[in-house]
């Protein structure tokens, strides 16, 4: 159980803390000092860095979780805030797929191709989805630290 919890944790803390970073601190002064090339080309890299790191947190969350599910007697055996952090995170994986798959893939398209407007609407679209994902990531490891005390 140690082992899987830890994964557990340092997964979630990798991908919320990392949309903390790029939501909260890069992107106002991205914006602010850059221009919109360089801004542009700049999230198109760090994204290249940072999403191959959430599809792997995203296995090591699906692997751990479930296995900490099927170790605890399965899911008659969980608490509600336990199903809770599931669908939770569920939806948050649903989000970044489409993200990943659509604007993030048409961002770097417009970039390479140095389609700037193009590539400013993917980029804005990122945005939202982002700050909705990092209010529901927010959430659920609210509920995982205290959950088990409110419900």
């Amino acid at each position: 159980m140690f082992a899987l919890i830890t994964l557990h944790m340092l997964s979630a803390v990798i991908w919320v803390g990392g949309m903390f970073f790029a939501y909260v601190c890069l992107r106002p002064i991205a914006a602010q000092t850059l221009e919109p090339a360089q801004r542009l080309t700049l999230w198109q890299g760090v994204f290249s860095k940072f999403f191959p790191w959430v599809w792997a947190t995203i296995a090591l969350l699906i692997v751990s979780g479930h296995g900490m599910i099927a170790m605890m007697g399965g899911f008659a055996h969980i608490g509600t805030h336990v199903h809770i952090m599931l669908g939770t995170g569920y939806v948050m994986m649903a989000i970044f797929g489409h993200l990943f798959f659509s604007p993030y893939k048409k961002l770097s398209r417009e970039v390479a191709a140095q389609n700037w407007l193009d590539a400013g609407i993917q980029l804005n679209i990122i945005r939202k989805m982002v700050g909705i994902n990092l209010m529901i990531g927010l959430a659920t490891v609210a509920v995982a630290a205290g959950g088990r005390y409110l419900l």
